[in-house]
């Protein structure tokens, strides 16, 4: 970001929201970004896991500015197509126990009107979630997170009935998986003995894969267990993929992976590939329940966000089956990078949802200084990229999925230089 507009950005801009860089950005395109100077740089961050199929992918483009020439608001007074060809498309692909859609406009919404829906077809008030998600900034979606303190720091009382049981982190607890599910699980079992009784819940609401608290794969055990619970209780299984959804772990949703499928998915981020929009997708008996004026939007579901969801699932369609070959290489690549520095503690995730976790040699303490300085390093050699997890040290490698092998391996040759520079200090 060139100094004039810095200095603007501040004047007028409040300075709530963190901002990775300074970089001024004026065009994007696929893999890669160009800032006012003319420089490219890879784009790993994907605007944190949402540019699933590259920036300004023609047919996306196309298909948004289409219906921007036709009429672009519509505010839930008329019906109009696109709306219905992504519900339409999206249903499509998801899990087999999703027959309807919601449209709204970001993740945090998606999460809340998910958790208004539970409470209000079951008539119970609980809700059960895990160490360590996140599910948005919004007050409700606050109150459901716990990947850092600071996201609720200043916000107290939070929303009551909300109880929060640990989710398996098998490398920072120093167990094998087995071990932390098995912990994970009593600790469950003790939440549902000593603080809400299994009738009381109208939900479980869970990430396949934790994202914010540092890209943590559920599991399998874990999610077959609250299937179960769910079935038994009549508690209500809903699967946050906002950051998981769109073929970012190598299918279209994560639930894929472990044959588990979902009473509600929450839907985000690449769902429109840039464009603001979310979605809330359900079984029909449970959206049938929900009576009409009981939840609403102005915005959600707005004609030009839901043309661009549509082509999106055709794009997404195409890239999907090459992820498994890239996430093979990226895994290969970065485990061979870990044999090499000891600042690598960890390499774990699903598909192109990869999380390096950086450690202090010799344990596998979190290094909080590691990622400050490899995000420099990156930066200044072409590629940005974000971090995750509670301490800041990992790395949330989210590279879009039209990605080529040749720029895979650039991203991670100027991290291995980089973390062979902070080593060498």
């Amino acid at each position: 970001m060139s100094s004039n507009l810095v200095d603007r950005h501040q004047k007028v801009y409040a300075p709530v929201m963190a901002w990775d860089s300074d970089l001024e950005i004026v065009s994007a395109q696929g893999s890669r970004v160009t800032d006012v100077e003319g420089e490219s740089f890879l784009d790993f961050t994907s605007g944190i896991s949402v540019i699933n199929a590259g920036h300004n992918h023609p047919a996306i483009v196309a298909a948004a500015r289409d219906q921007l020439e036709r009429f672009w608001h519509a505010g839930g007074t008329v019906r109009y197509d696109s709306l219905v060809t992504a519900a339409e498309k999206i249903v499509a692909v998801a899990p087999p126990s999703i027959e309807r859609m919601f449209f709204m406009n970001s993740g945090s919404e998606a999460v809340e009107a998910s958790m208004k829906m539970a409470r209000k077809v079951t008539g119970r008030q609980g809700i059960m979630v895990f160490r360590g998600a996140f599910h948005g900034r919004t007050m409700g979606a606050v109150s459901y997170g716990t990947s850092n303190a600071k996201y609720r720091r200043g916000y107290h009382p939070l929303l009551p009935s909300v109880f929060v049981t640990p989710f398996p982190h098998p490398y920072r607890w120093g167990m094998s998986e087995q071990e932390a599910t098995d912990h994970a699980l009593r600790e469950l079992d003790l939440k549902l003995k000593h603080e809400v009784m299994p009738d009381e819940l109208a939900a479980f609401l869970v990430e396949p894969v934790q994202g914010e608290g540092g890209y943590y794969p559920a599991p399998a055990r874990l999610l077959e267990r609250l299937r179960e619970l769910a079935d038994r209780h009549g508690i209500l299984l809903v699967f946050d993929e906002v950051q998981t959804g769109f073929g970012r772990t190598g299918v279209w949703f994560a639930s894929e992976h472990y044959g588990v499928d979902p009473d509600v998915i929450v839907l985000g981020k690449a769902i429109a590939n840039g464009l603001p929009l979310s979605g809330v997708g359900a079984r029909a008996a449970i959206t049938d329940a929900w009576p009409a004026g009981s939840h609403g939007t102005t915005f959600g579901g707005n004609p030009v966000a839901c043309a661009a969801a549509a082509a999106t699932i055709d794009v997404l369609a195409e890239l999907i089956p090459a992820t498994a070959a890239l996430s093979e290489q990226a895994f290969s690549q970065f485990r061979e990078l870990q044999s090499r520095h000891a600042t690598i503690g960890d390499v774990r995730g699903l598909g192109l949802m990869i999380g390096v976790e950086l450690v202090r040699p010799g344990g596998n303490d979190p290094d909080p200084e590691a990622f400050p300085f490899l995000a420099r390093y990156a930066r200044e050699h072409g590629l940005l990229i974000l971090d995750c997890g509670p301490d800041a040290n990992v790395i949330r490698f989210v590279p879009p999925l039209c990605v080529t092998p040749e720029e895979m391996t650039e991203a991670i040759d100027i991290i291995d230089a980089g973390l062979g520079e902070y080593e060498r200090r």
